[in-house]
């Protein structure tokens, strides 16, 4: 059953065409710790790197080391309206940026299953430390050309890898198992 308050996110990587994308749902009072966790889920990142978040000029972080925690905010007090953005950084080495808009910020829809709940989204996350943008453009080139160099190293090490699929069943399954117990 859905919270009182849920903000409609649309999370894009940048630097990547076309678009990879997800829209999700979070309660509004999320606290950016657990938006992380959130975001993890809907891109398909296996939350081995480090990551931080930036508002404005605020940076925000969960490295333990970090002034500034994401455990201590809550996304409805950092980003009140509609069309608002927040940055997301996710693996400081491949440094995988990505940009959060508020789509909404009083979302209702009586069918959703859950307070966390990825609604639609496009093209699978690029496999964890390719490269970054470049990586992940040569990693496809080499995948899908038998003739290039890489090729045969890459489908070993990545295994099956089609950047055209996302399986929202498989995000929501997580996101739901998320949702009954975070941590």
């Amino acid at each position: 059953m859905p919270a009182e308050r849920l903000y409609l996110l649309k999370i894009r990587l940048l630097g990547i065409e076309p678009d990879i994308w997800r829209t999700f749902v979070v309660p509004a009072d999320i606290t950016l710790d657990c938006l992380h966790d959130v975001i993890q889920l809907v891109m398909g990142w296996e939350d081995d790197h480090l990551h931080e978040f930036v508002v404005g000029k605020n940076r925000f972080s969960g490295a333990p080391e970090s002034e500034d925690d994401d455990q201590d905010h809550r996304l409805c007090d950092l980003v009140q309206r509609k069309g608002g953005k927040l940055h997301y950084v996710y693996d400081f080495g491949d440094y995988w940026e990505h940009e959060l808009k508020v789509m909404d910020t009083n979302y209702a829809d009586a069918n959703l299953p859950s307070d966390i709940h990825c609604l639609d989204g496009a093209r699978a996350c690029p496999p964890e430390d390719i490269g970054g943008v470049p990586g992940y453009y040569h990693f496809c080139e080499a995948v899908t050309d038998p003739e290039n160099e890489d090729h045969d190293d890459y489908l070993e090490w990545a295994g099956e890898y089609d950047s055209e699929k996302f399986d929202i069943a498989a995000v929501n399954r997580g996101l739901t198992k998320y949702a009954r117990d975070p941590r």
